[in-house]
C-alpha cells in the first residue's frame, strides 16, 4: 500500500509563537477536583494530515463554510440573527454552528472561517449584560448558552483574548445567582454536563470557589443521569420525553465523568461505561452507539441513528478519555468516527442525512413511522429532517482532532485516537515537542511517530493499544518493546531525543459481531465492512446555492445478501484486498481496503410494507438455495445506501417445542420492537410512553421474538395494561415492521377503552377481527391472558377460565413468531410461557 509521506521538519523554532502561548494557559485540575485527570491540548495544536485534512478541508469547501448561505434566515444564520442584534430568533442554531465553526477554523488554520467565526463571538463577547447574562437578551433559555461557552472556550485557547475569562467568570456567577429562580428545565436540564464541563474549565483558571458551588446545582437540578445510566432508566419518566431523547442521552454521556471531578466515587465514574453496556443492550447497531428516531429504538436494522447523537456521542467519549484512562474508551470512540461520522454525510460533505440507519438499501423521501418522523428524514440533503443536525454536525471531525492526543498532569501526552497528524505542544513544563504521525490509519496496520525536541527532554507518553489488535507492537528506534498488550495504556517514561522514532503495529483480523435477528456485522480492526452496493443517484431537488441538491438514491445491484461463514479462521476465507491510499478513503468505488466474502441472495427477503425501507433482517441462520457468489465489503462509512447486518446462510434453526420468558434479568434475547419503545422494569417488560411523538409506528408497537417459530400450541403471558387502551398478545407472526398492521399474524388483545377481548389478524397493512366479545378490563390489573392454537382454530381463556372467553377459525397464517403488542396504551408484561403440541 502506498503510503502518506508527511515532511518531518524538526525546526522547533517555528513553532507558532500564538500557539505556545495558548499553551501556557492549559491547567490541570486544581484540589479538591479529582487529580490525575488529562486535559485537552489548545485547538490548534493538533494539526490534521493526508485522509483526516480531506475531511476538514470537504467541510470547509461544503456545508460548513457555506452555511450561512444555504440558512440565510433570520431565524437561522442570516445577518439579522438574534445571535448578531439581529431580531431573528436563533435559538441553539447559532451556537451550535459556531461551536464547530471556530473548532474547525482554527484546527485549520483558515483566515476566512476565522473571520465568518469572529463576528459571533465579537458580538457575543461585546453585547454582555450588565448583569453578567449574554446572549439574545429575549431568550429566557440556559440551555443556547452552553453550545456557545464551548464556542468561546476554543476561541480563547486559540487567541488567548482576554475578554473571555471575566466575560464567563461573569456569567457563572449571574447563573449561581439566578438558577433557584429559574431552574433549569427541558434541554438546559438534560444537557447540564455541558455546562458544568466548562465551569470545572474555569474553575482551573481562576480558582473561584464559587464555580464549583455551581457544578454542584447543576447537578442538582439536572435530571438524574448517573442513576438513569446504571440503572438503565431511560423509560422510566412517562410522558416526559427527556431522559430517552437519544441525542440527549448521548450528550449527557459525559455528565457522570464530568460530577466525578468533584465527587469521585465509583458510581459516579462508572455510570459513563454501564450506560453504553444498556445501550448497546438494549439498542445497539453495529457502527458504535443505540439507535434514536428521536428516541432510544432498539436493536432492529431499520431504526436509525441521528447525526446529533453521532457527534454528542464522540464529544462525551472525548470528554470521558480524560477521566477514565481505559483504552476502550478510545476503542469506542474511533470506532463511531471511522463508521458512524461519516456514514452521516455525502463524500463531499455538503448533504447530510438526518438518520441513518445500518440497513439502509436505499434513500429516498418517505414515512418510516420512527417516533420522530420526517419524510425526508433518510434523503441526502443541507436540509435532511429537522435543523438542528444541520447545525450541531460541524463539531464532529475537528472535536475529533483536537482530543486525539491530550495532555496529561505528570508533563507528558496520552495518546487517544490515530490517525495523520502533527502535534505541537510543550512537555515537561516548558519543553517545545512536534510529533509527526505518518500512516494511513485506520486503513492501515502501521503508525510512525516521529518526536521533534530541541534538546533531550524526559516525559512520559502515554499509547493507547487497540483491544481489537492482535499481537501488537511497538519499536522504539527499531528496538521492541517488551509488555505490550492490547487494550492497554502503555506508558513509556524516558528521556526522549531528537529524531527519535516510535513504530506502531497493530495488526487487524476480520472478526464478526452478533447483531439484531442473530444477523452478524463484519470489522477489520475499528472499521465496520458494508456490502458494496452500486447507487442510482436523482437530483430531486437544486438549492439556489451552486453545487447543493437534494438526492434520491436507489440500489443499481442486488442488496440481499446472506453470508456463507465457514468453520474455521475467517481470515483464511475472507479475502482483504489493498489498494492505492487515495485522497479520500470514504468513497467506496476507491476504498483503499475491501473485502471479499462468499455469499448467497435471499430472494424472499425485499422491501418492507412501505417500500421506503427493506423488511428488517431475517432471524439467522436462513436458507437459500441460490447459488454462491463472491461479493465485494467495503467501509461502513463509504456509502450513503448500505448492508451492515447480515443474514447467516445455513439450516434455519428457531426455537419451535418451549419457550420460558419471565423478563427476571432485563431485555429478553432475540426480542426486537418494532415502533414505540419497549423497556426492563421489576422484573417486567414495559410498553413505554410516547408523548411528543409524531410517528404513526407508536399505535401498535410490536415487542417480536424472532427467533421462535411456533405452529400449535399453548401461549399465555400476564399483560397489565396501565393507560387506557389496548394490549396483548400476538402469535404466528412474520415479517414484522413498524406500524399498526404492519405484520402478518393473528393478534388478541386486552381493550380497557370498549371492554372487550378482542382477536384479529394483520394482512396487507389492514385489521380484521375474527371475534369479539364483551369483557370487564380493568386498568392497573394483571390478567393471564391463554391463547390455544390448533390448526386453524383458536381458544382464548382469561385468568385460568375454564372454557374459552372467545373463539375464532382461521388458516391464512399456518406458523410464526409469538410477541407482544400494545396499542396506545401503556402496558407490562410478564411470565411469557409456551408450548408446542
Amino acid at each position: 500500500m502506498k503510503r502518506i509521506v508527511t515532511t518531518i521538519c524538526f525546526l522547533i523554532s517555528s513553532l507558532a509563537i500564538q500557539n505556545l502561548q495558548a499553551q501556557n494557559l492549559t491547567e490541570f485540575n486544581k484540589a479538591p477536583l479529582k487529580q490525575q485527570v488529562y486535559v485537552q491540548l489548545p485547538i490548534g495544536s493538533i494539526k490534521a494530515k493526508g485522509w483526516l485534512l480531506k475531511q476538514l478541508e470537504q467541510q470547509r469547501d461544503g456545508a460548513t463554510g457555506m452555511a450561512e448561505e444555504l440558512y440565510p434566515e433570520k431565524d437561522n444564520l442570516g445577518k439579522n440573527t438574534d445571535w448578531l442584534g439581529g431580531d431573528g430568533n436563533g435559538w441553539e442554531r447559532v451556537p451550535y454552528y459556531v461551536k464547530g465553526l471556530v473548532a474547525l477554523a482554527y484546527t485549520l488554520d483558515d483566515p476566512a472561517l476565522k473571520a465568518k467565526a469572529q463576528k459571533y463571538i465579537d458580538w457575543t463577547l461585546n453585547n454582555q449584560q450588565p448583569n453578567g447574562l449574554f446572549g439574545p437578551p429575549k431568550m429566557k433559555d440556559w440551555w443556547p448558552r452552553m453550545p456557545m461557552m464551548y464556542a468561546l472556550q476554543s476561541y480563547y485557547e486559540a487567541t488567548n483574548d482576554k475578554r473571555v475569562i471575566p466575560f464567563l467568570s461573569k456569567y457563572f456567577k449571574y447563573q449561581l445567582a439566578n438558577l433557584d429562580a429559574d431552574p433549569l428545565k427541558e434541554w438546559g436540564k438534560s444537557r447540564a454536563g455541558d455546562n458544568m464541563e466548562i465551569a470545572i474549565w474555569l474553575y482551573n483558571k481562576t480558582g473561584d470557589q464559587d464555580l464549583l458551588k455551581l457544578v454542584e446545582k447543576l447537578k442538582e437540578q439536572a435530571y438524574p443521569w448517573i442513576d438513569i445510566y446504571t440503572n438503565n432508566e431511560f423509560y422510566f419518566y412517562g410522558d416526559d420525553f427527556q431522559p430517552k431523547h437519544m441525542v440527549n442521552v448521548a450528550q449527557a454521556l459525559k455528565f457522570p465523568v464530568v460530577y466525578a471531578q468533584l465527587n469521585d466515587l465509583p458510581v459516579n465514574r462508572d455510570a459513563l461505561l454501564k450506560g453504553i453496556q444498556h445501550i448497546m443492550h438494549d439498542h445497539g447497531q453495529p457502527e458504535g452507539l443505540g439507535s434514536g428516531t428521536e428516541f432510544l429504538a432498539g436493536t432492529s436494522s431499520i431504526e436509525g441513528v441521528e447525526t446529533c447523537t453521532v457527534v454528542e456521542w464522540m464529544q462525551s467519549l472525548e470528554t470521558a478519555a480524560k477521566v477514565i484512562h481505559e483504552a476502550k474508551i478510545g476503542d469506542q470512540l474511533e470506532k463511531v468516527a471511522f463508521n458512524a461520522l461519516p456514514a452521516q454525510f455525502s463524500r463531499d460533505f455538503k448533504n447530510h442525512s438526518y438518520y441513518t440507519l445500518p440497513n439502509q438499501v436505499q434513500s429516498v423521501h418517505g414515512d418510516h413511522g420512527f417516533n420522530q418522523d420526517y419524510g425526508s428524514g433518510i434523503v441526502s440533503s443541507p436540509y435532511s429532517g429537522y435543523g438542528c443536525c444541520r447545525y450541531n454536525m460541524h463539531m464532529g471531525w475537528p472535536y475529533f482532532v483536537k482530543s486525539s492526543v491530550v495532555a496529561t498532569p505528570d508533563h507528558g501526552l496520552a495518546v487517544i485516537t490515530y490517525g495523520p497528524m502533527e502535534i505541537e505542544t510543550l512537555v515537561a513544563g516548558s519543553k517545545k515537542i512536534k510529533i509527526t504521525e505518518e500512516t494511513n490509519y485506520p486503513f492501515e496496520e502501521q503508525i510512525k511517530l516521529n518526536i521533534g525536541l530541541a534538546a533531550s527532554t524526559s516525559f512520559p507518553l502515554i499509547l493507547r493499544i487497540p483491544t481489537w489488535s492482535i499481537k501488537p507492537t511497538i519499536k522504539l528506534n527499531g528496538t521492541l518493546l517488551s509488555g505490550v498488550k492490547a487494550g492497554e495504556m502503555f506508558t513509556i517514561s524516558r528521556e526522549w531525543k531528537n529524531q527519535d522514532q516510535l513504530e506502531l503495529n497493530f495488526p487487524m483480523q476480520i472478526s464478526t459481531q452478533t447483531q439484531v435477528n442473530n444477523s452478524v456485522s463484519v470489522m477489520h480492526g475499528p472499521i465496520v465492512y458494508a456490502l458494496e452496493i452500486k447507487a442510482e443517484n436523482k437530483i430531486t431537488k437544486t438549492h439556489p446555492v451552486e453545487g447543493f441538491a437534494d438526492y434520491e438514491i436507489r440500489p443499481a445491484s442486488p442488496w440481499n445478501y446472506g453470508l456463507l461463514l465457514a468453520k474455521g479462521n475467517l481470515n483464511k476465507t475472507v479475502k482483504v484486498e489493498k489498494s492505492t491510499m487515495p485522497e479520500n478513503p470514504f468513497i467506496a468505488a476507491a476504498s483503499p481496503v475491501k473485502l471479499k466474502i462468499q455469499g448467497r441472495k435471499i430472494p424472499s427477503w425485499g422491501l418492507g410494507y412501505n417500500k421506503v425501507a427493506a423488511f428488517d433482517v431475517p432471524f439467522s441462520p436462513v436458507s437459500s438455495n441460490e447459488k454462491d457468489e463472491e461479493i465485494t465489503l467495503v467501509p461502513y462509512g463509504s456509502e450513503n445506501i448500505r448492508l451492515s447486518c447480515f443474514p447467516v446462510i445455513g439450516q434455519p434453526k428457531k426455537v419451535s417445542k418451549s419457550l420460558i420468558e419471565n423478563f427476571d434479568k432485563g431485555m429478553a434475547a432475540d426480542w426486537v420492537f418494532y415502533g414505540g419503545g419497549w423497556f426492563w422494569k421489576d422484573g417486567q417488560v414495559n410498553s413505554a410512553s410516547n408523548a411528543g411523538s409524531g410517528g404513526y409506528g407508536i399505535n401498535g408497537s410490536k415487542y417480536v421474538a424472532n427467533g421462535t417459530d411456533f405452529k400449535d400450541f399453548t401461549y399465555q403471558a400476564d399483560v397489565k395494561i396501565n393507560t387506557a387502551g389496548d394490549a396483548g398478545l400476538m402469535f404466528r407472526v412474520s415479517n414484522p415492521a413498524i406500524g399498526p398492521d404492519a405484520y402478518q399474524g393473528y393478534y388478541v388483545g386486552l381493550n380497557q377503552l370498549d371492554g372487550t377481548v378482542q382477536l384479529g389478524k394483520a394482512s396487507d397493512q389492514k385489521w380484521i377481527v375474527l371475534s369479539s366479545v364483551k369483557y370487564p378490563v380493568e386498568m392497573n390489573k394483571v390478567y393471564t391472558l391463554k391463547i390455544v392454537a390448533r390448526g386453524d382454530k383458536f381458544d382464548i381463556f382469561i385468568n385460568g377460565s375454564a372454557k374459552a372467553v372467545l373463539s375464532a377459525t382461521d388458516s391464512q397464517y399456518q406458523s410464526g413468531s409469538i410477541g407482544l403488542r400494545a396499542y396506545k396504551a401503556l402496558a407490562s408484561f410478564d411470565s411469557v410461557k409456551i408450548n408446542a403440541f
